[in-house]
């Protein structure tokens, strides 16, 4: 039998067959991937070694555009706040599109060369910002919250709290506040976003000055 003029399976097909079912039900199986691509479970094998490796090969999938990542130029004189705010920004973007992939990267050790070394940029600009060591990684892990829920929050509701119209309680008049500033999705994160870079801000005033530069490349 002749062989096929294009091989039936490559490790780009398998990365978009997993985020598709990803996207579709929130997990994948081998034989549902196999499936999807149309081969056999075992020939998945000879490409990657298991599901680790293709969850963090969609990890890298997911990232795939960000400004931060090695190779992408960035202004010499950007503070370290407008760098983490749009650091922040497109990781929200990022999984705003994959929201169901979040539960599944959160619960895996990231090992996915790319990604680490945009972990190791924003770990930079921490440092160059005055932090050090264990503040350093609780600030990463501050932001991978942040940035991940409020992914997820763009596909809740947009009216998240149900209260009656013109209910006499604190949540009430909150809900009624917010009613007239429009997306409050997208007015729930750059509020979020400020009060994380204040708190850092604020944390960094107890370390001690710096001069709160980028180092250039």
């Amino acid at each position: 039998m002749a062989r096929p003029l294009k091989p039936l399976i490559s490790i780009d097909a398998v990365v978009t067959a997993a985020l598709d079912l990803i996207d579709e039900s929130g997990d994948f199986s081998l034989p549902k991937l196999a499936a999807r691509i149309g081969v056999s479970p075992s020939s998945i094998y000879n490409h990657v070694s298991g599901r680790e490796e293709i969850l963090e090969l969609v990890r890298g999938r997911i990232t795939e555009g960000d400004p931060l990542l090695p190779g992408v130029p960035l202004d010499a004189e950007a503070s370290w706040e407008d760098v983490l705010r749009s650091e922040i920004r497109t990781y929200r973007e990022n999984f705003a599109r994959h929201p169901r992939a979040a539960p599944l990267m959160v619960m895996q050790t990231v090992r996915n060369a790319r990604v680490i070394a945009f972990y190791e940029r924003m770990a930079s600009v921490l440092e160059e910002a005055g932090f050090r060591g264990a503040d350093v990684a609780s600030a990463l892990a501050m932001i991978d919250s942040f940035a991940i829920g409020a992914a997820l929050d763009l596909s809740a509701p947009g009216n998240v709290w149900d209260v009656a119209p013109g209910a006499d309680s604190a949540l009430g008049r909150a809900v009624e506040g917010a009613a007239g500033l429009g997306d409050r999705a997208e007015t729930a994160f750059e509020f979020g976003l400020e009060v994380l870079i204040d708190g850092l801000r604020l944390r960094q005033g107890r370390l001690g000055p710096r001069n709160g530069r980028v180092p250039r490349s």
